[in-house]
């Protein structure tokens, strides 16, 4: 698998300037993306080594990744209509 398939700034590149300025001045929004590249660290290389992980635990990840991009684009999305 490609390890940069979940990479926020290739899932939107149209706003990349937007997630640096982002990343620089709201707190909230940096302690999200760093959380968001560590769950997605935990998630590559569970896919990419077999990690044993229980199904449960790996959809738990899965699902924590998503409540976490979710989050960084709603943010993201309230700047750029700004």
């Amino acid at each position: 698998m490609n390890s940069d398939q979940h990479d926020f700034y290739r899932e939107f590149p149209e706003h990349q300037i937007a997630i640096q300025q982002l990343k620089q001045a709201n707190p909230r929004f940096a302690r999200l993306f760093a959380d968001y590249r560590r769950v997605n660290r935990e998630v590559e290389r569970a896919e990419e080594h077999d990690v044993p992980l229980s199904d449960v635990s790996f959809e738990d990840l899965k699902k924590q990744r998503l409540k976490l991009k979710d989050e960084l684009y709603s943010l993201l999305f309230a700047k750029s209509t700004n």
